[in-house]
């Protein structure tokens, strides 16, 4: 069955609990999702991915895009570098708005775009623009690397408690705070570093009868990053998901259990 709504198309998979959904990128997609939300569905959706063809030599092509940025002088270093990373080819460069700004042109595969709005608003503070048009399809560029930083992934199901939590924020930023309910492979963070650590924020102090200096000592907590849908599509990597209630958006591995998430990464 397929149904066809527009430029949105909804395809069966080889499963009922599983449906394929094609738009026009990733705004168009999370409209549905925010729209689905609304109406009080709970699902799962995966990272965004481009439609693949195959030319008549037998080689696999994908969907181009030309990017025109136009971002104040000091942050056109910062875009060409991420850009760069992403497989996107800088093809022209020249300055605007009387030498104040920088207008680039890249040409660069669509995949390469999924997940880097949130980037690129960072990356020039909010003063950027980015248009961009299709520009038909090329030959596979190679694999891009999303995301250079890991996920704090919890270890145990059960509700978060300020000591665990105050030992897992120094491996990263944290998305959660004290209280709520976590699951074995829920993504409850982001490292610092280009791996995923498995932590215990479930895990409380040990009491003793014995009374340090430090044991009244409040911990510390850094407000957590709370993620917007938009944000949490753009940070998911390819082995993870985000699962969409009409009260929470949470974000878990594919796999949950630890051991054969191990053995999948191995394998690939």
């Amino acid at each position: 069955m397929k149904h066809s709504v527009v430029s949105l198309r909804v395809e069966e998979t080889d499963t009922t609990e599983c449906f394929k959904v094609s738009g026009r990128g990733e705004l168009h997609l999370s409209v549905l999702i925010e729209n689905m939300r609304r109406e009080g569905y709970e699902f799962a959706v995966s990272k965004a991915e481009v439609l693949y063809h195959t030319d008549e030599d037998g080689r696999r092509t994908e969907p181009m895009e030309l990017a025109y940025i136009d971002v104040p002088n000091e942050f056109a270093g910062a875009v060409i570098e991420k850009l760069g990373q992403r497989k996107g080819e800088l093809r022209n460069m020249g300055t605007i708005s009387g030498g104040t700004y920088t207008r680039l042109e890249f040409s660069i595969p669509a995949r390469g775009l999924i997940g880097y709005r949130g980037e690129f608003l960072t990356d020039t503070k909010g003063n950027g623009i980015m248009n961009t048009v299709f520009d038909g399809y090329a030959p596979y560029k190679g694999d891009i690397q999303y995301r250079k930083q890991g996920s704090l992934i919890a270890f145990e199901a059960g509700d978060a408690v300020t000591y665990g939590l105050f030992n897992a924020q120094e491996r990263g930023t944290l998305f959660i705070s004290p209280g709520e309910k976590v699951y074995a492979g829920m993504v409850i963070g982001q490292t610092g570093k280009n791996e995923d650590i498995e932590v215990n924020v479930c895990k409380k102090k040990q009491l003793t009868n014995t009374r340090s200096s430090s044991a009244d000592e409040a911990l510390r907590l850094t407000p957590p990053r709370v993620l917007s849908l938009e944000q949490a599509l753009d940070f998911i990597d390819t082995d993870e998901l985000l699962e969409v209630t009409p009260s929470h958006l949470r974000i878990r591995k594919k796999i949950l259990d630890p051991l054969m998430r191990k053995r999948a990464g191995n394998r690939k």
